[in-house]
């Protein structure tokens, strides 16, 4: 390493938290690229990151370098350039005013992950729960039925297993997530590199799922149903542990009198899986140790509690908990490195009589008088959120106050009254820990910002001061910030220590997921059932759930992430839109020929909610009865639409989460 290579890391919403080295040349070139010393990138990135980091990323004709006041109609892009004094003067005196006269609750904020870094991507809470205004809850749009529904059964869902365990397993089975997609890097080594033996639960056969020892490709809606028919096989094989139930968890009685009817044979009808892999697959889930991850796409289903109340009973049920090389995970959060998010957060600022709102009801609120202003940073509403059309039209009333913090002039920007250019990840130090690995990595700045871009975090701290506030956490430096965090998370641990070595894994040794049986329910054991779930909505037992098909020759819509979006990021990009190619749905070759359409025309998949037209192609990787289109494409001055406008915000079972992937759509040629 010297003076012209700086290791830094990709904050992106990924499990890979990959290192890079960013080598900048003396004609002022700049190379981003893998760590050939980190354990997960081992010297390169993923192609859409390798790929936006070394092109928008530092395009200064494409990034926002200066702040921009709208001139022309909303949703037109529109804009000239302001000064920075003058764009945080008038947005603070006019948040003040609505603070005034209709109180804070009137001013929206919506978040999601942009940046997952830990001071950018939670700092500016600091800011809104100082003011109490309403933050649209960013999981639910996300993953919130999975996080309260594991939160109800064992206390807690951030705290999985150690992947370094993996060296004690005899099963790894992964239900619902996509690690060729989403965790590219786990996928070509943590998995392939081990000869455990691998199940994928997964509608699609995506390239994790083909690599796999056995893949169930279930119906979308009948995790639940699969679940139970899981546990049948394990019930009837004599091989429930009753002693690690007795002892730490409550309710099982309420479960096993349900499990006689779910036989391997009713389970594949009802979820399509042949019955000799659910039994297989039950049989070497149940030998263990075994991990179970737990993906984010299964619980975004009209079941989506109950679906993941069904597979947490896995673990329970076979006593693959507190015992190197078994558990679960859902996701490594910050706190399973010692970060206290209240620290981060300022939470004790936030007044009682704020409150939230799910992202499913954005669009009516967004409409609604009573709502004055939105911020948005680290989103973009107008790809990402349901309702798109409705929501695109509520963007656009001229008594709203919008406010966009971004890299660049996203769909959402184009409707902003004012857009402010965010810093990105290479011009400012930072702290990242992986939601997967146990690790701590250091985000160093690289190059200076580009033209007049500042950090999420300094333009809140302006905001703050422009609008007389006074709280010391509205200020703190990013300097003692970092320094206050990674002291928490192992004491001594100092900024300049961690750059130098990127990232570390702490503690050194592997841990054991609840090795203590420390389940942080109000029992202190794992709830199976109980009235903790009615009060939550929910049943009192979780069942095997499965959804209706949808009738009438319409199929069941699922929108996964593409292989070369993160979110919506990178969808700017050109060499990016190259590799995307026309944006296209996949169905099963006799879906297809049932409707008389071939592959490569195009077509119209429509609902209630909205339309959209695509280029139909067929594929053996997705079931009868289901069709495929990618999430997150960019449109084109918010005038057209993506996939979201088939979204109708329909909620899951629990916590006001999305049911994205229980919508139903017709197909006709276009």
């Amino acid at each position: 390493m010297d003076a012209t290579t700086i290791r830094t890391t990709c904050p992106r919403d990924c499990y890979d938290a990959c290192g890079m080295l960013v080598k900048l040349s003396a004609d002022g070139g700049i190379n981003v690229v893998g760590d050939p010393e980190h354990s997960v990138s081992r010297g390169a990135l993923c192609g859409k990151c390798s790929i936006g980091y070394n092109g928008v990323w530092r395009d200064a004709s494409v990034r926002l370098t200066r702040p921009l006041k709208r001139v022309g109609p909303k949703g037109t892009g529109r804009f000239e350039p302001t000064s920075w004094n003058e764009a945080i003067g008038d947005i603070a005196n006019r948040l003040n005013t609505i603070r005034g006269r209709d109180g804070a609750g009137a001013i929206l904020q919506t978040h999601y992950t942009g940046t997952c870094s830990l001071i950018a991507g939670s700092f500016p809470l600091r800011f809104f729960n100082s003011i109490g205004a309403t933050e649209v809850d960013p999981d639910t749009v996300c993953n919130k039925a999975g996080h309260a529904a594991l939160q109800l059964m064992y206390g807690e869902s951030t705290r999985g297993f150690d992947p370094r365990t993996i060296d004690g397993s005899r099963c790894v089975m992964i239900w619902g997530a996509n690690p060729s997609t989403s965790a590219p890097h786990m996928h070509q080594y943590w998995l392939s590199e081990t000869p455990v033996p691998k199940i994928v639960i997964d509608p699609i056969r995506h390239e994790t799922a083909a690599a796999a020892d056995i893949h169930l490709q279930l119906y979308p809606g009948t995790d639940g149903a699969l679940a139970f028919a899981m546990l049948h096989v394990i019930w009837a094989a004599g091989r429930i542990d009753r002693a690690f139930l007795a002892a730490r968890s409550q309710g099982w009685e309420e479960i096993e009198g349900q499990l006689a009817a779910c036989t391997p044979a009713w389970g594949e009808a009802t979820t399509g899986v042949p019955a000799r892999l659910i039994e297989d697959a039950a049989l070497l889930y149940a030998a263990g140790p075994s991990l179970l991850w737990m993906g984010q796409g299964f619980q975004r289903q009209s079941f989506g509690g109950n679906a993941m109340r069904a597979v947490g009973l896995l673990p329970a049920a076979t006593g693959n908990l507190g015992r190197y090389g078994a558990g679960f995970l859902y996701l490594n959060g910050w706190d399973t490195r010692g970060v206290d998010a209240g620290y981060l957060t300022a939470a004790h600022l936030k007044p009682k009589s704020a409150h939230s709102i799910s992202h499913m009801d954005l669009a009516s609120r967004l409409e609604s008088p009573e709502t004055k202003a939105i911020v948005t940073w680290n989103n973009n509403i107008a790809v990402s959120s349901p309702e798109q059309r409705r929501l695109r039209r509520a963007l656009a009333r001229d008594d709203l106050l919008q406010v966009t913090l971004d890299l660049f002039q996203t769909d959402t920007a184009n409707y902003a009254d004012y857009v402010l250019p965010a810093a990105s990840f290479l011009e400012f130090d930072d702290v990242v820990m992986s939601y997967f690995n146990t690790s701590i990595s250091a985000q160093v700045k690289a190059v200076p910002p580009l033209g007049e871009a500042l950090p999420n975090q300094e333009i809140f701290r302006r905001l703050a001061a422009a609008m007389g506030l006074t709280n010391p956490e509205l200020f703190e430096t990013d300097a003692d910030m970092i320094a206050i965090l990674l002291d928490q998370a192992k004491p001594g641990l100092t900024f300049e220590t961690l750059a130098e070595a990127g990232t570390i894994e702490y503690p050194v040794q592997p841990v054991v997921q609840f090795e203590h049986h420390d389940y942080r329910t109000s029992s202190g054991k794992i709830e199976l059932t109980g009235s903790t779930f009615i009060d939550a909505g929910l049943p009192r037992a979780p069942f095997a759930s499965a959804e209706a098909r949808p009738a009438g020759g319409e199929l069941r819509l699922l929108s996964p992430a593409s292989k070369w979006l993160m979110n919506s990021s990178f969808g700017n990009d050109p060499k990016i839109l190259k590799q995307l190619g026309e944006d296209e749905a996949f169905v099963h070759p006799e879906e297809a020929q049932a409707r008389g359409i071939a592959s490569g025309a195009r077509v119209r998949i429509a609902n209630p909610t909205g339309a959209i037209t695509l280029r139909l192609r067929v594929s053996l990787d997705v079931p009868r009865g289901v069709i495929l289109a990618h999430k997150s494409r960019w449109t084109a001055n918010g005038t057209r639409n993506n996939v979201n406008a088939l979204n109708p915000g329909n909620k899951a079972d629990l916590a006001e989460s999305c049911a994205v992937h229980s919508i139903n759509v017709s197909l006709a040629p276009a």
